[in-house]
């Protein structure tokens, strides 16, 4: 039983107390006690693929604030390396892949990977994480999205311009398809996995459809994460498992992104609450979407700004607090107490108003 199901009702679009609140990457370097976790781990892949270690940097954040949600600490790039492309991470660098697909060859011989299998270790610390948790609040399970799994795969890292994968794009469509079949039913099977661990709530990261052009977006993105949509697991433990999809720099497209079929739509900085809402309408919840750099403000800038999105969206049902994306390294940790004392505090009178 959850004692705290705030964040689930939200999504949901139920009526709500409060506004509930979780924090993209909340697990993360801005934390002290996280930096302490990951030094023992020896490295940040070391700290994922350790069910123990991992449920313990999961629960840090929630030691300190009382959030409305967990999400499961992880990397979106684990499903490339069950695949056999080589997953590291170079200091200073981010995510690494030791082999990117360049040849067609590779492409063809890309498989699913049997989640409970090669990704098991994922698996056990969901149900570790859970058993903790002790139905405090609920699990966020997540994957990245087919496109940005891709972007990853065929240019072995981050980048500036994409020039692989959209040289890939323009030149080979087809060999394009061809990787984000292949990534789009492993997404399902990874995140059904999830779910059957014990996430209560899942979502999938779009970090970089927004770098595609609309008509490229709806080919090679939006249609792959229609698919995901309709492929989750709806209902565990007697209850319904609402999903999220976030496109950063995705508001151009949000009325089509709304239609996907998922629950809720993660909405960056760059587009107004009251405006998402009013395209939107009815359909989906939404969850945003405050500047991460607000948090380098002033606590009295942090409360101002929390007031400014709160009023935006109103007190509706369907709102979940969150930034825009994920929160910075070099963030005070005590202006976070500041963001999550605020949110609940302003959302309780907007409710009660409303």
């Amino acid at each position: 039983m959850l004692h705290n199901d705030t964040f689930l009702r939200a999504l949901m679009r139920q009526s709500t107390d409060y506004t509930p609140l979780w924090i993209m990457r909340q697990a993360g370097r801005y934390l002290p006690e996280y930096n302490a976790t990951r030094a023992r781990a020896g490295s940040f892949l070391d700290l994922c693929k350790n069910p123990n270690l991992a449920t313990e940097v999961t629960l840090q954040p929630l030691a300190r604030y009382p959030l409305d949600a967990a999400i499961l600490f992880s990397d979106i790039l684990t499903i490339p390396d069950a695949m056999g492309l080589g997953l590291y991470f170079a200091e200073g660098e981010g995510p690494k892949l030791e082999r990117p697909l360049r040849n067609e060859w590779e492409i063809n011989n890309l498989s699913v990977p049997d989640p409970d299998t090669h990704l098991s270790y994922v698996m056990n610390a969901v149900s570790q994480i859970k058993r903790s948790l002790a139905g405090s609040v609920p699990l966020i399970g997540f994957s990245g999205s087919p496109f940005t799994l891709a972007c990853y795969m065929v240019e072995g890292g981050g980048s500036e311009d994409f020039r692989h994968i959209k040289g890939m794009l323009y030149r080979r469509p087809e060999l394009l398809h061809q990787i984000l079949e292949v990534t789009t039913e492993s997404v399902i099977l990874y995140l059904n996995a999830q779910i059957a661990a014990g996430a209560q709530a899942v979502m999938v990261f779009d970090t970089w459809g927004g770098t595609l052009t609309t008509p490229a977006y709806q080919e090679f993105s939006l249609q792959y994460l229609r698919r995901i949509a309709a492929g989750l697991t709806q209902h565990a433990e007697g209850r319904k498992v609402p999903n999220i999809v976030f496109t950063k720099g995705g508001g151009l497209w949000l009325e089509s992104i709304a239609e996907a079929g998922f629950d809720a739509v993660g909405l960056d900085w760059s587009i107004e609450l009251s405006e998402a809402k009013r395209r939107v309408g009815e359909k989906v919840a939404l969850q945003g979407n405050m500047d991460p750099s607000v948090l380098f403000g002033s606590p009295e800038a942090i409360e101002k700004e929390v007031e400014r999105i709160l009023t935006s969206f109103g007190p509706h049902p369907g709102h979940v607090f969150n930034l825009g994306h994920g929160i910075s390294r070099f963030t005070s940790p005590e202006h976070v107490s500041v963001l999550v004392d605020a949110v609940h505090k302003v959302s309780r009178k907007l409710h009660q108003k409303g």
